[in-house]
């Protein structure tokens, strides 16, 4: 990409954008959203959240009910998709079959009638950028998964468009290619300076991909931010269940004081109470709340085997160990309180008994608390 492509990165601004269907289904809820020019921003969400649609609306590939969509200060709401200066990389890759590499990433730029030596010169540079350089001539079916996607993105790259846009470019490929393809896509973010917006239900390719981040939940923006901002300080017991893998532990209970002491006593287990740390403890209390919820993120607890008889250590709670999952450098507890399921991570070389009691301690400082009413965050 040359120079001038770089410069020419785009805002990409949703005022009010919102999608509904001739059958009365809403997709996209009134949705306001701004990726800075140069900026990679993901959007991520389960199944039918309506972050597709929403890329998809970017594209011009499906109308806006309502809102309006600019990119580079321009609205663009009814400007064909051939015209808004974005190029997208799909899931399914879309090369055709009978053309080579080459003839596939040079195709849209032919149809343009740009000059031959200047096709030449983007696709030769595209292909180094992304080292497929000695695949150019070989065709579709000559090639692997990884292999087509870097054409797929070679295709978009020599458009040099103003923003790019990646609907699951990644899903079609295995776990080992997911993370290689996952550093080349950060990496060549960081040398086209481009502006960016992709859609994954993949968590882990968000929190490691995206400047920010928009979690999104029945076609609504939940929560946007740096990734580990949003990872550290989710703002409802959506965000904090589906960021994390595996997910934060949910514990349902009421506030209840002891003393000077205030802490969360655990329904379903008798007799278990969590202390809080006191800065939470105020924030709870300020909230006027009495159900809630507790969030317990599985490295932020640690559970040890209490020997037969043997009272476990102070602030901890007893349970049973009921599944361990071995994961090479760490290993996942399955722990039964009560009637409270809970994981949490311990060492692999440290692995006890089916069966086994334990004491189960949480780190304070890293508890979350949400209104049991709104599952909204207390304190965010």
């Amino acid at each position: 990409m040359t120079a001038d492509a770089v410069g020419r990165a785009a805002r990409v601004e949703l005022r009010g954008v919102r999608k509904e269907y001739a059958n009365g289904v809403v997709a996209v809820h009134e949705t306001d959203l701004t990726v800075e020019a140069g900026e990679l921003v993901v959007l991520v969400g389960p199944s039918g959240c309506g972050k597709s649609t929403t890329l998809r609306m970017v594209a011009g590939l499906e109308s806006i009910s309502d809102g309006e969509l600019s990119i580079g200060g321009r609205v663009v709401n009814d400007v064909p998709p051939a015209d808004r200066d974005i190029a997208m990389v799909f899931q399914s890759y879309a090369l055709y079959p009978h053309m080579t590499a080459r003839e596939n990433m040079a195709f849209a730029l032919r149809l343009r009638k740009r000059p031959h030596v200047e096709v030449v010169e983007r696709v030769n540079a595209a292909a180094a950028t992304l080292g497929i350089t000695e695949l150019l001539e070989r065709t579709p079916k000559q090639l692997s998964g990884g292999q087509r996607q870097r054409v797929a993105i070679g295709r978009a790259i020599v458009r040099e468009p103003s923003v790019f846009l990646f609907d699951e470019p990644l899903s079609n490929l295995d776990a080992a290619l997911r993370g290689e393809m996952r550093r080349e896509l950060a990496s060549l973010h960081r040398r086209l300076a481009a502006t960016m917006l992709y859609v994954t239900h993949d968590q882990v390719e968000a929190m490691t991909l995206g400047d920010r981040i928009v979690v999104m939940h029945a076609g609504r923006i939940v929560q946007v931010g740096p990734p580990t901002d949003v990872y550290l300080h989710p703002r409802d017991t959506f965000v904090a269940s589906f960021l994390g893998s595996p997910p934060m532990n949910l514990l349902a209970g009421t506030l209840e004081r002891a003393g000077d002491q205030l802490g969360v006593r655990l329904t379903g287990a008798p007799g278990a109470v969590i202390p809080l740390p006191r800065t939470l403890a105020t924030v709870a209390e300020g909230a006027g709340v009495t159900s809630v919820i507790l969030g317990l993120r599985p490295e932020d607890g640690a559970a040890v085997v209490v020997d037969d008889g043997a009272a476990p250590p102070a602030g901890s709670l007893t349970g049973v160990v009921e599944l361990v999952e071995p994961l090479g450098h760490q290993q996942l507890l399955h722990l039964r309180i009560g009637t409270l399921a809970v994981t949490v991570q311990g060492a692999a070389r440290e692995r006890p008994p089916l069966g086994a009691k334990v004491a189960l301690r949480a780190d304070a400082n890293n508890l979350h608390l949400f209104d049991a009413g709104t599952g909204k965050a207390i304190g965010h």
